[in-house]
């Protein structure tokens, strides 16, 4: 198969699932969630398929819940046992449970949803389409639903260039226990694995791969609709077994100290001054409880989502372990909490002061740990070298960041003249 027909293969399955996203609207199914239901019904003609092979048969789901029940259900029983089989599925460990724990139809008309099982899904072979094919698909049908601005399912994607620029500096291994404790749909975790096979494929020893499939890449994701996507998304590029051990956990990352030690960490957490959320009570007033983390193995206690993660990640950290993590700007520079991590991070990591064998040049520059420690607030904003072209983008930024802060505060003094917020 050459490289074009690959691309036209793809994009035509995409564009076949994808037509009907139309039709759902009309139902009230959002752009995100009709990606969250193709999944599920994916899994169930995918592992159809497995148990119909002649050879290497594997009977992931029981009969009884098979998706050719579903095919055999007039369309006025079909919601129901859908439903059921979403239930029962959804009680299950492993992969199989990651999938389906909680899992909702949304479709509620049940018409279209025949439709979409027997006239779309059904007409379609997708393990006959090989991995790269059907997991190059599923991946385009999650940027599409990325895209759909009002779901705001673009928080859970981090750009495919920047994702591939880390993987590529950090070079993972077969041999590495990689994970992405905020991962979203698992870009980073899939970058990884192709780095991987491209740079290590013709060479992987049994055990490596067998060590990839039952845990050598794994992610935490605090969503649950995300962690399926994320889950399904692994197993249609090949990483994992659908009868096996899920490989995204469904939890929140900060809550507890690792179990394990990992030697990388690739992630794009979630940004936000506070962690926490907002409550209104019977009488409409409106609360907000910040969620720190007290856990003894943090530097210090704070509710800023950045550096609750950039602590975690440090403790998920083996010994010789490493880490690229994208992050906003202020973590270089805020002082307080952010001052004492970073002055942890040089104590205790690496900052590479033995291995800056590189000479000063227009576009590099080595900082010694001395130099660094001495900065004051330890500040590590260096901005030796700046672009002209960005110098008006930035302080555009800056001023919308302001203008944002402003109109906030004006919302709650407006909300406290009203009687609104609960006095603290």
């Amino acid at each position: 198969m050459t490289t074009a027909q690959f691309h036209t293969d793809a994009g035509q399955l995409v564009a076949k699932l994808w037509n009907y996203c139309h039709v759902l609207r009309h139902d009230g199914v959002s752009t995100f969630d009709y990606v969250d239901q193709l999944t599920l019904l994916l899994f169930l003609k995918m592992a159809q398929e497995r148990a119909d092979r002649r050879l290497g048969r594997e009977e992931i789901i029981p009969e009884h819940l098979s998706w050719p029940t579903l095919l055999d259900s007039d369309a006025k029983d079909l919601k129901d046992h859908y439903e059921d089989i979403l239930d029962e599925l959804g009680s299950r460990g492993g992969a199989l449970g990651r999938i389906f724990h909680n899992a909702q139809n949304k479709i509620r008309n049940a018409a279209t949803l025949e439709k979409l099982i027997v006239d779309l899904i059904d007409k379609e072979h997708w393990s006959s389409t090989g991995v790269d094919i059907k997991g190059d698909a599923y991946e385009s049908l999650l940027e599409k639903g990325a895209e759909d601005a009002k779901s705001g399912a673009g928080q859970y994607f981090t750009p495919c260039a920047l994702i591939d620029a880390m993987v590529d500096c950090m070079q993972p291994t077969p041999k590495d226990t990689i994970v992405d404790p905020a991962c979203g749909t698992g870009g980073f975790l899939l970058a990884a694995h192709k780095y991987i096979e491209d740079n290590h494929g013709d060479g992987l020893s049994v055990p490596e791969a067998k060590h990839l499939e039952s845990g050598g890449i794994s992610g935490v994701e605090l969503m649950e609709d995300t962690a399926r996507l994320a889950q399904m998304n692994l197993l249609v590029h090949g990483i994992g077994r659908a009868s096996g051990d899920a490989l995204i956990k469904l939890e929140d990352a900060l809550a507890k100290t690792p179990e394990n030690r990992v030697s990388l960490v690739l992630a794009n957490p979630p940004f936000g001054r506070k962690s926490g959320f907002t409550a209104v009570d019977e009488i409409g007033r409106i609360t907000r409880e910040d969620v720190s983390y007290k856990r003894s193995d943090f530097w210090v206690t704070t509710t800023n989502k950045q550096l609750n993660f950039i602590q975690h990640i440090y403790t998920l950290l083996a010994i010789d372990g490493r880490a690229a993590v994208v992050l906003p700007d202020n973590v270089l520079f805020e002082g307080g909490a952010g001052e004492d991590i970073r002055r942890n991070l040089l104590q205790h990591c690496d900052v590479g002061e033995d291995r800056e064998t590189r000479e000063e040049s227009e576009r590099f520059k080595p900082f010694t740990y001395d130099e660094l420690i001495a900065r004051d607030k330890l500040n590590l904003d260096i901005t030796w070298l700046r672009d002209p072209d960005l110098e008006d983008s930035e302080d555009l930024q800056a001023a919308l960041a302001e203008f944002a802060a402003v109109a906030e505060a004006l919302q709650l003094a407006k909300a406290e003249r009203e009687g609104l917020i609960a006095d603290e």
